[in-house]
Parts: structure tokens; sequence; C-alpha cells
């Protein structure tokens, strides 16, 4: 191999690397919660899947596996189920994205005990990994109009309470 091929390959190499390292980042969890959490990608795929089936912006059907959005609240001590009354029903969550774009859900829209829908951070479709664009993790809002809640490679959540 010349030098310059060698070269190139390592480049290439090295980008795949840091390409693969910035992919599986972790997701915080935070504010109105009785424990902080950072969960790395290995916590989360560890823990119980759902799957869901919805349209995405293709108009298509396609199958989301993840964890429901309530079960990871729920692990960071949020107040969720019979504590979900009073003034814990201002709570909300604001879910941010890589690129800062942020989404806002009230608390008990995400809990069975309110809804019948399932709102899920998702790290797969149709069976396969989110693709690069959209992943690791995906928020997954079934049966909404627009899915403009969807939001793509989800970095944080934090728990607020409005006063």
């Amino acid at each position: 191999m010349s030098r310059s091929s060698l070269s190139r390959f390592t480049l290439l190499f090295l980008g795949a690397l840091i390409a693969a390292s910035s992919y599986a980042q972790p997701i915080t969890i935070s504010g109105e919660v009785t424990k902080s959490l950072t969960l790395q990608p290995a916590d989360l795929k560890a823990m119980p899947h759902t799957t869901v089936t919805a349209k995405d912006r293709d108009g298509k059907e396609h199958s989301y596996a993840g964890i429901p959005l309530v079960d990871l609240l729920k692990q960071a001590g949020a107040s969720t189920g019979g504590e979900l009354r009073g003034e814990n029903l201002a709570k909300y969550v604001i879910v941010t994205a890589a690129d800062s774009y942020k989404a806002l859900f009230s608390l008990p829209e995400l809990d069975p005990e309110f809804t019948n829908r399932m709102i899920l951070l998702a790290d797969s479709v149709d069976g396969m990994p989110l693709p690069a664009e959209a992943g690791p993790y995906r928020i997954i809002v079934p049966d909404e109009k627009k899915p403009t809640r969807w939001i793509r490679k989800v970095t944080s959540i934090d728990v607020r309470f409005a006063k």
C-alpha cells in the first residue's frame, strides 16, 4: 500500500471512529426528579423494550422499538401514577436533541394512568438500529397528525415544574 493510500485509509478509519463514538451518546434525565441519571447506551439497551407502530413523515407505517418515556422518568423518580395530582399536574418534560431542538410534554400525557398512548424513546425501526441522521435515540409519538415532536438524536430529558 502506498504512503498516500495508507494516509487516506488512516483518515477514513479515524473519521469512522469519531462518527461512531459521537453516535452512541449517553442521555441525561434531570430536573424535578429524585435522582438525576446519565444513561449510557449499554444501560438503555439492557432495559425492557416495547414496540409501537406509527406512521412517519413518509406516510408509511413503521415498527419502532424502545423504552417507554414514562419508564425512564420513573427510574429517575419523577412524579407518576397516583402522585400526579394537585401541583404535580403542573410538571412537564422537555426533550432536547443534539441540535438543541426541543419538544414539550406534560407528565400526564406520558403516564399510562392518564392515556393509552405509548410515547417511546426508540432505538430501532423495523428491526434495525435507527439511521445515523435520526439516532441513536428518537422520540416516537404515535397518532399525532404531525411528527414535529418526534425528536431525533435525543440527548436529554428534563422534568420541570410550571410555577
